[in-house]
């Protein structure tokens, strides 16, 4: 399986697959080291997990050229992730206690509800946080004294294989947490082995049905997060300079390769005209280039085949009437290189209107009301994340709470995960919950103890 740089198409490196006799000789090593982990105390657990957090800070700038070479990320966000993983880590190994401690019912007898492992958890991980799609996962899975088994986006075996490397450095069980090196087509016969508890899997709602599928088959839980194609309403009275600034880093950070990154503008008529402006003059400003240059704020896209569907769906939304500010064209020269776009008068015709855009592409959509801004913010199959941008702040709370169909809804900032909060969509963005304590609580056995 290949490696290929985005900047150039040149070779990173090969690796060989696992074979299916090597991956379920992992989850057997895996199953029988978390039956000994589960039976260790959680102050225990918490020794290791807080070293990788230190070996994560350590290495963060060599991880970060590692994740610019596989995928294209610049080195200052890679740098930023590495870092974020460990505060993740930190923040499990401080809370696991409390989060997974009896929880006692008053009844007739002693009565308690008992947070217990379920066994060995699969988890499928996409290339676009190649660190912290898996940290976010494994670190509260294996705290809660779960085995894992990653199998990682193919594009970034050289991120999955280091992340194994530090698990074991960091003190875990060796084998506990295991990288396997195996296309997507063999999926389907890890989640089939009797020993694999439970499915973690973050990536397309097509690959979400396919493991879901799969799953509900074996009668085996999972935890969904899909795709999103997150609404951001700048109503009449937004702070137009504060929404310019979050909308544009919502929108490229990370090259615009996020499930929750800022994707469908819908701007009030009164405001559409200076908004659209100022977006296009502050996207520009985004410095693209080579991702190992500490300067650059937005690299290659993680592969050529992404871009051209990227591309695809704006040329078919401009022949159907949307309109370029910036962008919109593939450059010349090597790569997977695409310029922040911004297209106006989107319609729901159009692809760029309800399709996810995954890469630097802002979509505008004029509405003429508060209601109306609802309306089409909620006419999508997809609920991840969403934000309001409006001065009247119990306004935009009421809007985000009550009215807003998604998993995480913003005032006045753009959308971004943090350990401490669940993390999750409804409708086609998936379902089930990740970080905080709900995350570390969507694989254990909720056991009901009573004692006479």
């Amino acid at each position: 399986m290949n490696s290929i740089n985005p900047v150039d198409g040149s070779l990173v490196a090969t690796y060989e697959r696992t074979t299916p006799a090597e991956v379920a000789a992992h989850i057997q090593t895996a199953h029988e080291l978390h039956l000994a982990w589960a039976q260790t105390e959680v102050s225990v657990r918490t020794e290791p997990l807080l070293r990788l957090a230190d070996i994560l800070e350590t290495r963060s700038d060599e991880l970060s050229v590692l994740m610019a070479a596989e995928m294209g990320k610049p080195v200052a966000q890679g740098k930023a992730e590495a870092e974020k993983c460990a505060w993740a880590c930190r923040y499990y190994a401080e809370e696991a206690a409390n989060i997974l401690a009896d929880h006692h019912i008053a009844t007739e007898r002693t009565s308690y509800v008992a947070y217990r492992p379920l066994g060995v958890v699969l988890a499928v991980m996409p290339w676009n946080f190649p660190l912290f799609q898996v940290i976010r996962f494994a670190a509260p899975a294996l705290m809660a004294g779960n085995g894992a088994i990653l199998k990682h986006a193919s594009n970034v075996t050289g991120c999955a294989l280091a992340i194994d490397a530090m698990f074991v450095e960091a003190g875990f069980p060796d084998g506990l947490f295991r990288t396997v090196v195996v296309p997507s087509s063999g999926v389907a016969e890890i989640i089939d082995n009797p020993l694999i508890r439970a499915i973690s899997l973050t990536g397309s709602d097509a690959a979400g049905r396919a493991v879901a599928s799969r799953a509900g088959s074996r009668l085996k839980k999972t935890v969904l997060e899909l795709g999103g194609a997150d609404p951001y309403l700048i109503l009449e009275d937004a702070d137009i300079d504060l929404a310019v600034e979050a909308c544009a880093k919502g929108r490229l950070i990370n090259g615009g390769q996020s499930c929750i990154a800022a994707k469908r503008f819908i701007v009030h008529e009164s405001v559409v005209d200076e908004f659209t402006e100022k977006l296009a003059t502050s996207m520009e400003a985004y410095t693209v280039g080579d991702p190992l240059d500490p300067s650059t704020m937005v690299g290659p896209m993680a592969r050529v085949d992404l871009r051209d569907e990227l591309h695809d769906q704006v040329r078919r939304s401009t022949e159907l009437g949307a309109v370029i500010v910036i962008g919109g064209k593939i450059p010349p020269g090597p790569g997977a290189f695409y310029p922040a776009t911004v297209l106006s008068n989107v319609k729901p015709n159009m692809p760029v209107y309800s399709e996810e855009t995954f890469g630097p592409v802002a979509s505008i959509i004029t509405v003429g009301s508060e209601e109306e801004a609802i309306e089409v913010a909620n006419n999508s199959v997809f609920g991840l994340g969403a934000a309001v941008f409006t001065r009247d702040i119990a306004r935009g709370e009421r809007i985000a709470r009550d009215r807003l169909e998604a998993g995480s809804c913003f005032v006045n900032a753009f959308v971004a995960s943090d350990p401490r909060l669940p993390f999750g969509g409804v409708k086609e963005s998936g379902y089930g919950r990740e970080l905080s304590h709900m995350g570390m609580r969507e694989f254990v056995n909720a056991k009901t103890v009573v004692v006479a």
